[in-house]
């Protein structure tokens, strides 16, 4: 793979800032008591992973299609990297990307599954700026 240019780097940070965004809001979800925003939580918590696994994919120059599917993402990014099994468990948070956006699709998300997707977003976080360090 060939370094990218300014341009590219510039995307792959935006893409960086957007995901750091979405664990900022998860982490304000993960301390709220109750389990109110245990769906809105693991919303914010898929968009960071998705975005982080984008701005690798954007890093690398892939083209990727316009979905909200983990696992897809992973198979393009398998292109250029063999991916640890604890990074490919971030597949289970593929269905929040919906549940959290659209009525009829809002099954309940517990307290535990919120902890469990926290834990695997900040695994793709720390696996990912370690990948593309810039």
């Amino acid at each position: 793979m060939r370094e990218p240019d300014e341009k590219t780097i510039a995307k792959v940070r935006q893409w960086l800032d957007y995901a750091d965004e979405d664990m900022k809001m998860a982490s304000l979800g993960v301390d709220v008591p109750d389990e109110s925003l245990n769906r809105l939580t693991a919303y914010h918590l898929q968009q960071s992973v998705e975005k982080n696994l984008k701005a690798y994919l954007v890093y690398c120059g892939v083209d990727f299609p316009y979905t909200h599917n983990i696992s897809l993402l992973l198979e393009f990014c398998e292109k250029h990297i063999e991916v640890p099994s604890e990074i490919s468990n971030a597949e289970s948070l593929t269905p929040y990307a919906v549940s959290a956006r659209y009525p009829g699709e809002d099954e309940e998300v517990s307290k535990q599954e919120v902890l469990e997707a926290f834990e695997i977003a900040v695994k793709v976080r720390v696996f990912i700026r370690k990948l593309i360090n810039i």
